[in-house]
């Protein structure tokens, strides 16, 4: 039975995760363009996660992606928890979908899936027979579960078990929370429900502090994927945690403290459903109460939003670092008025390489360390990089051309050299960063010369960098020789350290894998050099 019963869970969770993929895969970027840009007040925001969860199918993918934009400043920790409140409202509809037991179509779903994951040529058509195989998968497991557990119906331990849960709710209510932690899914864990109530193991008003529990049981995804973002994106996972944990406690005081309470639930809902014209099976009326206490729950926290996010602060102090995403200092409405949106630009320019510095440093800090946190920093900085690149792009050919003097455009032509360079320097970051991750992988350690020669040109990188700041900023023409002797000086070194390489290499001192790393770190130092002298002959041509 125990077998059976995880085969029926393992497929049902497979079959979710391939649906819940589809979908999301459906849906494309778009989707989360709706979620990052769609969330400005609190009431839209809820909307927003309701929404784009029943299309997910899938609430921790939901809460995971606005912690990943939250963590890229791209939504605020305000907008977060909007989303998050909303995304519990949305998980309901896959109950929903679970509870009406289609398991008699499963194999059609399964065929015509295959069928079209297989050998259809589109790949939106692709993606739909995903979905429909997860679909057929997910109440393919759902069947089993239920098959398998249909003799508990009839075991006296078992029914003593659930007769605990019924008289202490607060224990239904811990392992309501347990299973979803173990199963990393709260709707796998409602499916498991739906199975004992099919087989009839379970009744409804032990059934509700374990539903209460899957709810507090789904935040551990939020906390796990938080884990190592920043401070913002831990408090959006700190304020999922709260807002379930506390909804499903308040609702479990009122067990104990009105008498009677689950029967009550039990009438009206079963009520509700007559007055919907549905027949209330035991399956259906707890899909109902899970969807109805998650409406109830979102509308009592909404107007509290702002309480819950000074909660979340309180508990976990301190000022972010997160990097503004797209332009700061750029208006798009100065098109029309170059000589100000040139220093617009010029702000925006020195901002995008100051921040392609810091990847730098952080780069080679985290390739000589073999520090993993540091070199995800300078990953996702570099998306951040590409994105003013993008947006600074779009502004400066959207410049009106007739209202260019000749020096306008010649400025022009200047900073789409300079964007572009300074994008390779965040590349060149990037690279290094991909470096200090296998690095840390694989445990290689430098030798001493090859660690002391990467501290040197981290050192004397920070001082080019520091001068092409200066450079752009001030345009200092000072700064230029420097910059395109340093890119010559580079080139005769990378030779160099190859030569005393391949010398400690024949020693036995350095060892083959960390030392193919230590070259192709050599080289991206090189490309960056190059770089820098692009930028200092594009302020030579100005």
């Amino acid at each position: 039975m125990i077998v059976g019963l995880l085969g029926g869970l393992a497929i049902f969770i497979y079959g979710m995760k391939q649906m819940s993929e589809g979908l999301q895969k459906v849906a494309g970027k778009k989707l989360r363009r709706l979620l990052a840009s769609l969330t400005g007040r609190p009431l839209r925001a809820v909307l927003v996660g309701t929404g784009v969860t029943a299309l997910v199918q899938s609430s921790s993918a939901t809460t995971v992606m606005t912690i990943g934009f939250v963590n890229a400043g791209l939504i605020n920790l305000s907008q977060a928890i909007g989303v998050i409140i909303g995304a519990n409202v949305g998980t309901t509809i896959t109950a929903q979908l679970i509870s009406f037991r289609l398991e008699e179509y499963a194999y059609h779903a399964i065929i015509i899936g295959v069928f079209a994951f297989l050998f259809a040529r589109d790949r939106r058509k692709q993606y739909l027979g995903q979905c429909l195989l997860g679909f057929g998968l997910l109440f393919l497991g759902l069947g089993t579960m239920g098959d398998m557990m249909a003799p508990l119906r009839d075991s006296p331990v078992f029914a003593e078990l659930m007769a605990t849960f019924g008289t202490y709710p607060a224990l239904g209510l811990v392992i309501g929370a347990v299973v979803t932690i173990l199963v990393q899914s709260s709707t796998a864990s409602f499916g498991i429900m739906i199975g004992l109530a099919g087989a009839g193991a379970l009744d409804f008003q032990t059934a509700i502090p374990i539903i209460l529990g899957t709810n507090i049981g789904t935040t551990v995804t939020a906390a796990l994927s938080s884990a190592g973002a920043n401070l913002t994106a831990k408090r959006t996972g700190a304020a999922h945690f709260l807002f379930n944990t506390l909804g499903s406690v308040i609702f479990v005081g009122l067990i104990y403290l009105i008498p009677d309470f689950t029967l009550w639930v039990e009438t009206f809902i079963s009520r509700l459903s007559l007055l919907a014209g549905q027949q209330p099976s035991l399956e259906r009326m707890l899909a109902n109460t899970h969807t109805l206490f998650n409406i109830v729950n979102a509308l009592l926290w909404l107007p509290f939003m702002g309480v819950l996010k000074r909660g979340v602060m309180a508990v976990i102090p301190g000022e972010d670092m997160t990097i503004k995403r797209g332009l700061t200092y750029v208006d798009m409405r100065m098109t029309e008025t170059p000589g100000v949106a040139m220093d617009q630009v010029d702000q925006e320019v020195v901002r995008m390489l100051e921040i392609s510095q810091d990847m730098v440093d952080e780069a080679m800090e985290a390739l000589i360390e073999g520090d993993r946190e540091l070199a995800d920093r300078v990953i996702e900085k570099e998306e951040i990089v590409n994105e003013i690149e993008e947006d600074l792009l779009e502004f400066l050919a959207g410049l009106s051309g007739n209202n260019l003097s000749e020096d306008d455009l010649r400025l022009r032509d200047y900073y789409i050299s300079l964007v572009d360079a300074i994008e390779s320097i965040a590349d060149d970051a990037d690279d290094l960063a991909d470096l200090a991750l296998h690095v840390e992988e694989h445990r290689l350690e430098f030798s001493g010369e090859a660690e002391s020669t990467l501290k040197d040109l981290q050192k004397r990188l920070n001082e080019l960098l520091k001068k092409s700041v200066v450079m752009i900023e001030k345009q200092d023409y000072k700064q230029v020789p420097d910059l395109i002797k340093a890119e010559r000086d580079m080139d005769s070194w990378q030779l160099d350290y190859r030569r005393q390489h391949m010398e400690r290499l024949k020693e036995g001192v350095c060892e083959p894998a960390a030392g193919i790393i230590y070259l192709e770190a050599i080289e991206d130092v090189e490309h960056l050099t190059d770089q820098l002298a692009d930028m200092a002959h594009t302020m030579m041509e100005l």
